[in-house]
């Protein structure tokens, strides 16, 4: 199993165990950003043979609880996992397909963490999703006949 030699080292580093099943899904997540459940356990499986969905489940859980992958769920989508943490970027998404892609914050270090109101809240965190269709998507639009 060809692991990133840095994966081990980040599991250790969130105190957490390194097993072959943690690191074939931190590696599935790293490999496929924005995938859903379903084709990280796939990518898990073809990498290390026979791991039950719900382990995979549990995996992606204890990475996300331990800050090393982070879960978006867009309006109408899976749950998606992502490698990219620890800022505060944001995303696109594509109406039609479903294409993900990230975003980065407009302008400055974090503008969208500013709320008009706060209503007493300790913010750490915006989400914004951008909503649209994709380059590909668009062109298939276009080329319809009216």
């Amino acid at each position: 199993m060809p692991t990133d030699h840095r994966y081990p080292d980040m599991l250790r580093g969130a105190s957490l165990r390194v097993t072959r099943p943690r690191l074939a899904v931190l590696a599935a997540v790293h490999d496929h950003p924005h995938a859903d459940t379903d084709t990280i356990a796939r990518t898990v499986r073809e990498d290390v043979g026979a791991v039950s969905h719900q382990a995979v489940y549990d995996v992606l859980r204890a990475l996300t609880d331990a800050g090393l992958v982070r879960r978006i769920q867009p309006s109408g989508s899976a749950a998606r996992y992502e490698a990219r943490v620890g800022d505060n970027h944001h995303h696109v998404v594509c109406r039609h397909c479903g294409t993900i892609a990230d975003v980065d914050c407009a302008t400055g270090e974090t503008p969208c963490l500013t709320a008009s109101d706060d209503h007493g809240f300790v913010i750490d965190e915006a989400e914004v999703v951008y909503w649209g269709l994709c380059p590909d998507c668009e062109t298939r639009r276009a080329a319809e006949p009216a």
